[in-house]
C-alpha cells in the first residue's frame, strides 16, 4: 500500500495514517456504472458496500470526517444532523444534470445543513438523478473535489470550503465560489442552546419531515384515478394481441421518448398536452377511419415512465371530453417488468 500511494506520501503536508469507510444501503445497478466507477458489471444486483470493499479493501473503525454523496433530501438532513451530534465535519457534494456544488458543513464555524435550510424545500423543487439525469463526468468532478476537501480537512492544510460553496457549471466550464452565512444561532440542531439529542435523532422521521422518500425505489405511486380508468400492462398487451383499435398516448418529455418507446405510440408531453389536444383528436379520427368498425370510437390509453404523469394526463383528458382515456398502471417500468423483460427500461 505504501508503494501504491508513494507519490501522494511524498508530499510533506500529508500523513501516512488514514482509514476509508463506505455506507450505502443500495445495490449496484447497470445505470450506476457511467458515473460510479468503483463498481463493475459483475457486481450488478449486489450490495454497493460489498462491491466497493472488494475494489478498495477497507478497515472499519472510527472515522473523523464524513463525505456525503447522496442524492435525496431526507438523507442529507439525517447525515448533517448526525455529524453535528458527533461533532464531525461533513464534506457535502451534489450533482444534477450539468451542474454540481460542494461545501464543508460544521467545520471551523461553518453552518450545518439545517442552518441553511431550516425548512425543506417543496417536493416539486427537489430533483434526483433518476428523474432528471446527470452527465457522468459531473459527479466525477464533484467527487474528486470532495476527496480533495476531505484530504485538506484531515491534514489541516490549505483552505477548506468552510463557509463557502463551490458551484460548478459543466457547460460553461466555470467554477464560482460564493460565501455562505456562518452557523445560525437559532439552528435547532447545531446552535449553542440546541436541545436536539441523540435520542431525538434516532426517533426523528426524516422522510415525513421532508415529505420525500430516501430511495426512489420506495417512492409512493400516485393514486388519482378509479380502477375503471386504469388498465394493467398485462391487460394492455392482451388488447394489442387481439388487435383492438386504439391510440397509445405517451406523455413523457420528448427527449425521454427518443430514448425508448412502445411501438406506434404518439408522443405529446404532459406539459403541452392541453394545447396539443387537436393533434390527439386527429390521431383518434385516423385510427377510427382505419378501423373495420369505423363507427366505434377507438380506445385511448396513456403511458408514461412510472405511471404517475399518465394519471394526471387521464384526469385532464377526461375533463376535456376524452372519456375513454385510461391510464396504464406502472408505465414503461411495469411493461419491462411484467410484459417484456428485454424492453430497455431506464
Amino acid at each position: 500500500m505504501i508503494y501504491r500511494y508513494s507519490r501522494h506520501l511524498l508530499l510533506p503536508d500529508f500523513g501516512v495514517e488514514g482509514v476509508l469507510g463506505i455506507v450505502d444501503g443500495d445495490d449496484v445497478e447497470l445505470n450506476n456504472l457511467h458515473r460510479q466507477i468503483i463498481h463493475q458489471e459483475a457486481y450488478i444486483g449486489r450490495s454497493k458496500v460489498k462491491s466497493a470493499a472488494d475494489t478498495c479493501p477497507l478497515n472499519y473503525h472510527r472515522y473523523d470526517i464524513v463525505v456525503d454523496a447522496t442524492d435525496n433530501l431526507p438523507t442529507r438532513y439525517m447525515i448533517s444532523d448526525c455529524c453535528v451530534l458527533l461533532n464531525k465535519p461533513l464534506i457535502s457534494g451534489a450533482a444534477l444534470g450539468l451542474e454540481g456544488q460542494l461545501t464543508v458543513y460544521h467545520h471551523n464555524g461553518s453552518p450545518c445543513y439545517r442552518c441553511l435550510f431550516p425548512n425543506p424545500p417543496p417536493v416539486a423543487a427537489c430533483q434526483r438523478c433518476s428523474d432528471s439525469g446527470v452527465l457522468g463526468v459531473v459527479p466525477g468532478v464533484i467527487g474528486c473535489l470532495q476527496a480533495l476537501e476531505a484530504i485538506k480537512v484531515a491534514s489541516d492544510v490549505g483552505e477548506p470550503l468552510s463557509g463557502r460553496m463551490l458551484l460548478f457549471d459543466a457547460l460553461s466550464a466555470r467554477i464560482r465560489i460564493v460565501k455562505i452565512r456562518g452557523s445560525s444561532p437559532t439552528c435547532t440542531v447545531c446552535a449553542e442552546n440546541s436541545v436536539f439529542t441523540q435520542e431525538d435523532f434516532q426517533k426523528f422521521d426524516y422522510e415525513t419531515f421532508t415529505q420525500s422518500p430516501m430511495s426512489d425505489k420506495t417512492a409512493p405511486s400516485l393514486n388519482l384515478l378509479p380502477e375503471s380508468a386504469r388498465i394493467t400492462c398485462t391487460e394492455y398487451k392482451g388488447l394489442i394481441d387481439k388487435g383492438e383499435p386504439h391510440v397509445l398516448l405517451d406523455v413523457r418529455p420528448a427527449h425521454h421518448f427518443q430514448i425508448v418507446s412502445l411501438s406506434r405510440s404518439l408522443n405529446i408531453p404532459l406539459s403541452i398536452l392541453e394545447e396539443k389536444l387537436p393533434m390527439l383528436e386527429t390521431s383518434m379520427k385516423e385510427t377510427m377511419d382505419a378501423s373495420a368498425t369505423s363507427d366505434k370510437q377507438p380506445s385511448l390509453y396513456v403511458v408514461c415512465r412510472r405511471g404517475n404523469d399518465s394519471q394526471s394526463a387521464v384526469q385532464l383528458l377526461r375533463e376535456k371530453g376524452f372519456h375513454s382515456a385510461k391510464d396504464i398502471v406502472g408505465g414503461l417500468q411495469s411493461w419491462a417488468h411484467d410484459v417484456n423483460p428485454d424492453f430497455p427500461a431506464y
